[in-house]
Parts: C-alpha cells; sequence; structure tokens
C-alpha cells in the first residue's frame, strides 16, 4: 500500500510540474481572456490518458502499479479540472458568459473526444 501512495506521489508530482510548465507556456504565447493554457492541457491531459488506458490492456494489464504511477499519478497531476471549475466561475464573476459557454462546453466534448482518439490510436 504504501509503495502505491508513493507512486501516485511521485507521479502527480511530476504531473504538476509538467502541467505548470504547459500552463505558463501557453499563456505565455497566447495571452487572453480564455484560459487557454488550461484548456490545452486539459485536452493534453485527456488525450494522453486515453492512450495509457488502451497501452495497459496490451502492455502491462496485470502491473497496476504503472497504471497508478501513469494514469492516476502523472495524469491526475497533469490535467485540472479544479482549475477549469475555477476558472470558469472566474469568467463568470468577470461578465464573460460567452467565453464561460464556451471553456464548458469545448473542454468536456473536445476532451472526451480528444479521450476517445487516444483510445482508438492505440487499437
Amino acid at each position: 500500500m504504501i509503495k502505491n501512495i508513493l507512486l501516485v506521489g511521485v507521479g502527480g508530482g511530476l504531473g504538476s510540474i509538467a502541467r505548470y510548465i504547459c500552463q505558463r507556456w501557453v499563456s505565455h504565447y497566447y495571452p487572453h481572456h480564455f484560459p487557454w493554457g488550461t484548456f490545452a492541457v486539459n485536452i493534453i491531459g485527456c488525450f494522453v490518458i486515453g492512450i495509457i488506458w488502451g497501452i495497459s490492456f496490451r502492455s502491462f494489464e496485470t502491473n497496476e502499479q504503472w497504471k497508478l504511477f501513469l494514469m492516476t499519478g502523472i495524469c491526475g497531476g497533469f490535467t485540472t479540472f479544479s482549475s477549469f471549475t475555477l476558472e470558469s466561475i472566474g469568467l463568470l464573476k468577470e461578465q464573460r458568459a460567452g467565453l464561460f459557454f464556451l471553456y464548458m462546453a469545448g473542454s468536456v466534448l473536445v476532451g472526451l473526444a480528444a479521450t476517445y482518439a487516444g483510445m482508438k490510436l492505440i487499437r
């Protein structure tokens, strides 16, 4: 149990660092009221977890530790749906209802499509 917790923790730390770097890079090159950095991280994270999910059934289906490290840890630390909700509320507070609805629908719909595409890519 302790080993699993450490795998998730180390993976989560690495995912969080990757998220921070990615968000900063996107925000630097695409400054805008729309939270492009978080949007990009969510879509990339959905796509990557779809790929890992697909690979897990081919390469390491019996090794739960790899799944914990990669999917729960790294992908869980990388994706940012808590930031997503906070920034969504921020858009509403700034009275940017159009961007709020675009961000909400785009994140969910494109995220679902990216996860599915990742799964299909591996099959």
